[in-house]
């Protein structure tokens, strides 16, 4: 009886750690085949066993769901690892990308490509991974291709609500920048 306690314990630790977050009693009775009292009774004499133990983690009650998460008293080591520096330094090539993808979105490849006149898959991919864009859906054109609009970490790296926030572009701007592109283009050619 003891082993298949500690079954049931270590299939309860397994559900609550892969989910990551809150599950209810009833998920979890349904998952073991257990009724809800007797799966409410394991996790309680589990949540004991934790504090006896004076483990890092612990499983929180929370209105008839049940989590695993760290001690409080943990939180200013853990601290110091998630607030390790993870900043993504963007390349000119990236934020020229982002920002046509911010302004026109949804956008597909070819359509940035367009814009700025060269291959932009890497850019593509390294906001793809940094999770500034990702796929909104499918163009209903030959060949489906990827429609690309912001993240919510988007917005939250650049401290806008919505993309109805950016900076307008002005004719002025427009102007200006295609001025720049111009200089830029004919330094080029003259070297």
């Amino acid at each position: 009886m003891e082993q298949d306690i500690m079954k049931i314990e270590a299939a309860i630790e397994a559900v609550l750690f892969a989910m990551g977050e809150a599950v209810s009693v009833e998920q979890m009775a349904a998952a073991l085949d257990h009724d809800t009292d007797t799966t409410r009774k394991i996790i309680h004499h589990l949540m004991d066993r934790y504090d006896e133990e004076d483990r890092g983690i612990r499983i929180v009650e929370l209105e008839g769901s049940f989590q695993l998460c760290t001690k409080n008293e943990y939180y200013e080591v853990l601290s110091r690892i998630v607030n390790l520096p993870k900043k993504h330094v963007l390349t000119d090539v990236q934020l020229e990308t982002l920002s046509i993808i911010a302004y026109k979105q949804p956008i597909t490849r070819a359509e940035i490509e367009a814009i700025r006149g060269v291959s932009c898959v890497h850019a593509i991919n390294k906001l793809v991974e940094y999770h500034l864009i990702e796929e909104v859906g499918r163009l209903d054109a030959l060949g489906r291709p990827i429609l690309f609009g912001t993240t919510e970490d988007f917005l939250r790296s650049f401290g806008v609500k919505s993309t109805d926030d950016l900076p307008l572009i002005t004719p002025d701007k427009i102007a200006d920048f295609e001025q720049q592109a111009l200089e830029e283009a004919s330094i080029t050619l003259n070297t």
